[in-house]
């Protein structure tokens, strides 16, 4: 589908892994070779204790990719023990995924909760990815970035099929006509190209493949012949 016009956004979520030297490795393999596209945006989400080295790094070398954090507190800055506020944060982030299906069940984070984040990204300019498991899902005000990411594909290597995944994000754009969706769950450069040619899917979501860099970067290279 070559001619895109669509913005394609391809965000690695780290998760709990790498340490910062492994962290600035990956960036300087992954940042040379972006794929020059005014459609595509590549975005990578460390961890907390290598976000303020792999911003560095990016910012130094003038590569094309934003950097965001995996989460933040729904508190502003103060008394709030081991939280990271967004006033801090926006430092060397621009972006934070927020309600990321793990955080609901291993944190029993909340709508309420994810709403409280989101208010606080807004507020200091730091863009929010809100991820959903469904259409049924609630979307906080102002959000203009969405994930969908069924419980079921998430770390399984069983992904939601491309036509049911663009089937939600429609539902999903009917409700909230602003939204960009992006699909998150065992996405790899087998299928991205399958979820991108959706219609009304905006890009990825990419957990475990995005730790390998040669793999992040064929991702990105399918993802640029689509944009082009």
């Amino acid at each position: 589908m070559a001619g895109l016009a669509k913005k394609i956004w391809i965000i690695a979520n780290w998760k709990s892994n790498k340490t910062i030297a492994e962290a600035l490795d990956w960036v300087s393999i992954v940042g040379p070779k972006i794929p020059k596209s005014e459609n595509l945006q590549a975005v990578v989400c460390p961890t907390f204790s290598a976000l303020s080295e792999v911003k560095k790094i990016i910012t130094v070398n003038n590569f094309n990719l934003m950097v965001g954090s995996q989460d933040l507190s729904p508190f502003p800055e103060g008394t709030y023990t081991g939280e990271e506020a967004a006033r801090i944060l926006k430092e060397v982030v621009e972006l934070s995924i927020l309600g990321h299906s793990e955080r609901r069940k291993n944190f029993s984070e909340t709508d309420e909760m994810v709403a409280n984040k989101v208010k606080q990204a807004l507020d200091n300019n730091i863009v929010p990815l809100v991820c959903v498991q469904d259409e049924n899902t609630s979307v906080p005000a102002d959000v203009k970035l969405v994930a969908y990411e069924p419980v079921f594909a998430i770390g399984t290597g069983n992904p939601d099929t491309p036509e049911n995944a663009n089937e939600v994000a429609k539902s999903l754009k009917q409700k909230y006509p602003e939204l960009e969706i992006l699909y998150g769950g065992s996405v790899n450069s087998g299928n991205i190209v399958s979820f991108i040619r959706q219609a009304d899917i905006n890009g990825v979501l990419i957990g475990g493949a995005s730790l390998d860099a040669d793999e992040f970067i064929k991702i990105l290279k399918e993802c640029a012949g689509e944009a082009t």
